[in-house]
């Protein structure tokens, strides 16, 4: 397994399985779910990893600023991902629940008109939904 490359967080006990959950998300080039993070420790952990505990971790991470949770497709899939502090948003397909990244943010130059005044714009959640090159030949 590679290195980790972020300075270990302040405050958090350092495990092997923490460990070997950051050097996954690192090496990831898309968000990744709990399950394919579980897979992945599986094939390369001579212990037992159980779903439950990569979820204490992913929580753990989430709470601590160091991960990123997406719901994508309506809340029924959660993935996660190293906190860049980058804006991103991601289309998935509604077959094979494939993640595409967007190289742009559609909402970039929208500016809601709201009619309380006052209100600050602080974020937003955008979902894409559709289906994937792959599917889509079927």
């Amino acid at each position: 397994m590679k290195e980790i490359q972020i300075n270990w967080p302040a405050g958090i006990k350092r495990t092997k399985q923490r460990e070997n959950v950051l050097t996954i998300l690192e090496s990831s080039d898309k968000p990744l779910s709990a399950t394919e993070i579980c897979t992945q420790m599986e094939k390369t952990s001579d212990e037992p990893v159980w779903l439950s505990t990569i979820y204490r971790i992913m929580e753990l991470f989430v709470k601590k600023g160091i991960v990123i949770k997406t719901n994508m497709m309506s809340n029924e899939m959660a993935v996660y991902e190293i906190n860049q502090f980058k804006h991103k948003h991601y289309a998935v397909c509604i077959n094979c629940h494939k993640i595409i990244t967007l190289d742009n943010c559609p909402m970039e130059k929208f500016i809601p008109k709201l009619e309380d005044e006052n209100f600050h714009v602080m974020g937003h959640n955008l979902e894409i939904f559709g289906v994937c090159k792959d599917c889509d030949q079927h």
